[in-house]
């Protein structure tokens, strides 16, 4: 790839990324999908490791961070680096120390086995660019031994059944519009 066109590509994609910011911070969504109760939803409690799956603009990463306190770690990952620059900005205004930021890649983390007790994925099912078939068995690999993963997708007629096809987890519930999900073996 060429200089201009790796120019061009980043101001494209720093265009549609704050076109996608205006939506993602819009006083509105917050009205209609608080982010303090979908993290809760999710089952999050004080001193657990967690990963947040596409964190984008910090919309769910604060609360998260807030509600698993200073005893606890959030790990936010994306692969968008105006996403993660625009979440840290928001962790170092809000003075966080127990946030972790990195870009990565959700099909391929390169991160250790069993490390966390929840991992979030709000807002990133179903990607068409995240397949599950590739996505479920990473978040599976990386949960701790009785792990959950929440998902929360926004999209009235979404199907858990989605997750569980593959056999790695069980539906456990719906609480607030978020599903929750327990890993099996």
């Amino acid at each position: 790839m060429n200089m201009i066109t790796e120019f061009e590509d980043s101001l494209l994609l720093k265009l549609i990324y704050r076109k996608m910011g205006f939506f993602l911070d819009n006083p509105i969504r917050r009205w209609l999908n608080d982010p303090v109760e979908k993290i809760r939803a999710a089952g999050i409690r004080p001193g657990m490791d967690v990963l947040e799956v596409g964190c984008g603009s910090g919309y769910f990463t604060l609360p998260a961070a807030d509600l698993v306190g200073d005893e606890g770690r959030l790990h936010a990952i994306d692969i968008h680096p105006i996403a993660l620059e625009t979440t840290s900005k928001r962790i170092k205004e809000s003075n966080l120390k127990n946030v972790i930021l990195s870009k990565t890649d959700a099909l391929e983390t390169g991160l250790p086995s069993g490390i966390y007790d929840i991992i979030l994925l709000f807002g990133v099912i179903p990607a068409p660019v995240l397949p599950l078939d590739r996505l479920l068995p990473e978040m599976h690999r990386l949960l701790r031994s009785g792990g959950s993963i929440a998902v929360w997708t926004g999209l009235l007629l979404w199907s858990p059944r989605q997750v569980t096809k593959g056999g790695l987890f069980t539906h456990v519930g719906k609480r607030k519009g978020v599903h929750n999900f327990t890993q099996n073996g």
